[in-house]
């Protein structure tokens, strides 16, 4: 079978983790092909995402490499299961760019999220309308049949939050988006409305930055905190104007720890923030 020639981004992250694993028992690629019988370029396939690799492989290595973390192996034999065509999102490959593709797929695994906003509401948490006026006025216009089939896909990620024991959803808004108008005074009434009504739910906590908020929090990019089956699996998701990325290195990992950290010492609790969101909501 040929190298696949886009791997999504759990798969790259399967790869990405068992480079770490070798890299962190110092051995060289050479040695890690030596031990399963194969050449130095599959194992570089495999650690890019490109090739997969059995359950049965992975723990080899593991055991080449002195790991004996096995709720870290499990977890990886468990992404070396999954194959395309088994998720819902994966009936939208060639349809929807990769980007938006791999979000859901992080969504769909990870045990906890937190997430940041500045300028909008959260996609898990916007109504169809708002999604559209977002999307009608991206940087390079979008036909109306393309605007229709991004909003449906991000409607269809909520199945996250729909799920018998959805994850824990720790969102924290600035007022400033809930200010904006996208969409007009009605769109953005109705969305508000949605906001304060799912924050009533469980597994969602809902904490607004206020203007009032005196202490500096520098929250540019929107930016998504997914906790992981396990910690070396915690990924970070950054959005820009011109497509997202994701970030795994400890060192990244461990500075968006503190940034929510800290996002949570500079917003209101979640009682007040419904507060100040009902109140935006009957100003339009």
């Amino acid at each position: 079978m040929p190298p696949r020639e886009n791997p999504t981004a759990r798969q790259a992250r399967l790869g990405a983790e068992l480079r770490k694993l070798r890299e962190r028992a110092g051995r060289t690629a050479r040695e890690a092909a030596g031990m399963l019988g194969t050449d130095q370029g599959k194992i570089s396939h495999i650690e890019s995402g490109r090739i997969g690799v059995s359950e049965e492989r992975i723990r080899k290595l593991a055991t080449f490499y002195s790991c004996s973390d096995q709720a870290l192996l499990d977890s990886l034999c468990a992404i070396a299961r999954e194959h395309r065509g088994q998720f819902w999102w994966d009936e939208y490959r060639g349809i929807v760019a990769p980007g938006p593709l791999n979000v859901a797929e992080l969504e769909h695994h990870l045990v906890g999220m937190q997430i940041m906003q500045t300028v909008t509401v959260p996609g898990l948490l916007q109504i169809a309308d708002y999604a559209r006026a977002l999307f009608r006025g991206n940087v390079i216009e979008l036909p109306p049949e393309e605007v229709e089939t991004r909003t449906e896909f991000r409607m269809r990620r909520k199945v996250v939050l729909e799920r018998e024991n959805p994850p824990p959803f720790d969102v924290f808004i600035h007022e400033a988006a809930l200010r904006m108008r996208f969409g007009g005074r009605a769109v953005v009434r109705r969305q508000l409305e949605y906001l304060m009504a799912a924050s009533e739910r469980p597994a969602i906590t809902v904490r607004v930055v206020p203007f009032t908020n005196e202490d500096f929090f520098e929250a540019v990019q929107p930016v998504l905190y997914a906790t992981g089956v396990v910690p070396q699996l915690d990924t970070i998701q950054i959005d820009t104007p011109f497509g997202g990325g994701f970030l795994d290195a400890e060192a990244d990992v461990l500075a968006y720890r503190a940034f929510f950290a800290r996002a949570r010492k500079v917003s209101l609790d979640a009682d007040e923030s419904r507060q100040l969101i009902h109140h935006i909501a009957r100003e339009l």
